[in-house]
């Protein structure tokens, strides 16, 4: 069953044209400003039949993707990945190293619902955009902007459609 859902996924463009990963884009921007850590938004509609075959979840492929897209590579070690797998119906948010262990697996699990409610309720955009604001709280707690940082963006801003 879960292999006929990947081989016959919607595509992600779908639910998120251009136009709507532009919003997503302008609301990492945003919520950026108020601290120093880096978010990444990428979006799958399934995985390859091999890897469905393999057993390959979710899980493992968000960690494939924080690799692929180096969400690893800032100075902090403070960046966030928020990865959908559509065709699984899966959340997996992948933090680096600096700030998983100041962030609780509830907390994690909060912003996961955060964005799976608005996405039940078929608000892709504001799931999105919603799940962004919730981590950038999370950020500006942990490594908030002060007076003396650069403004420079470690990471684009802009979402991925994978």
């Amino acid at each position: 069953m879960r292999l006929l859902r990947h081989l016959f996924a919607r595509s992600a463009r779908g639910l998120f044209p251009p136009e709507r990963m532009q919003r997503i884009a302008a609301a990492i921007a945003e919520g950026e400003r108020r601290h120093r850590g880096e978010i990444c938004f990428a979006v799958e509609a399934a995985l390859p039949a091999q890897s469905v075959w393999a057993g390959h979840d979710a899980h493992l492929r968000a960690s494939e993707v924080f690799a692929q897209l180096r969400v690893w590579d800032t100075e902090a070690n403070n960046g966030v990945l928020v990865y959908l797998l559509l065709a699984d119906h899966r959340i997996e948010i992948v933090a680096d190293r600096g700030l998983d262990p100041l962030v609780s697996a509830e907390q994690w699990r909060g912003v996961c619902l955060l964005i799976e409610e608005r996405l039940k309720a078929g608000e892709p955009e504001d799931a999105v955009v919603r799940g962004v604001s919730a981590i950038s709280d999370l950020l500006a707690e942990h490594f908030p902007r002060t007076a003396g940082d650069d403004d420079r963006n470690e990471l684009a801003d802009q979402p991925h459609l994978l």
